[in-house]
């Protein structure tokens, strides 16, 4: 009976160990998929500075450009390739603009507005509005070929930009996300260059 009742807390403590091993493994996803979303422990209420703040005002005009940009190739663009780089490139700014505009507000700092073509202050990549209207003129492989030059500037802007905030930033969240925007945005630059290739 002393033998069974041993056994039994032996069992219990064992399955006290498992959960808690488990509760810890699904916190440590969570934390390891905690990106800068909004989701870290830390993604709102760590430190910021002035290079924080810069980095989150021209970024928001640029990736919303860039949302712009992508949306033109909908209807215009003939290559295929072109179209899904479009896509793919508005699926990862479009949170991105969401996550910046959020820091901005709880940083206590003014949005930016609807304004977000190229001006005496604009970041650099940034097409002018001349650019823009030009774009939305040209079709098929014209536009193509444009898409791809002007995007491949917009994107060199927006990595140095990421790369300035990871050198000077303060706030985690940006700083992570800035990371992650050079990343991604040097791959796209890759693979439009080679897009670019073959349509010549």
């Amino acid at each position: 009976m002393h033998h069974a009742h041993h056994t039994t807390r032996r069992l219990t403590r064992l399955a006290l160990a498992a959960t808690t091993a488990l509760l810890l493994a699904a916190c440590g996803a969570r934390d390891e998929h905690a990106g800068p979303h909004g989701n870290g422990p830390d993604a709102d209420s760590s430190p910021h500075n002035a290079a924080d703040s810069a980095f989150a005002r021209d970024m928001v005009p640029h990736h919303r450009q860039a949302l712009e940009m992508a949306g033109l190739a909908v209807g215009r663009a003939s290559s295929p390739a072109v179209r899904n780089l479009a896509g793919e490139i508005a699926k990862a700014q479009k949170p991105e603009i969401t996550t910046l505009e959020q820091w901005l507000t709880s940083w206590g700092e003014e949005v930016p507005g609807a304004t977000h073509h190229a001006g005496k202050h604009a970041m650099a990549g940034m097409m002018s509005e001349a650019d823009m209207k030009s774009l939305e003129k040209s079709r098929g492989a014209a536009f193509d070929r444009a898409f791809l030059r002007l995007m491949i500037e917009h994107h060199e802007g927006a990595v140095a930009s990421a790369e300035t905030e990871s050198e000077r930033g303060a706030h985690s969240g940006a700083k992570a996300l800035a990371r992650r925007i050079v990343r991604t945005q040097h791959a796209e630059i890759v693979t439009m260059r080679k897009v670019g290739y073959g349509l010549k």
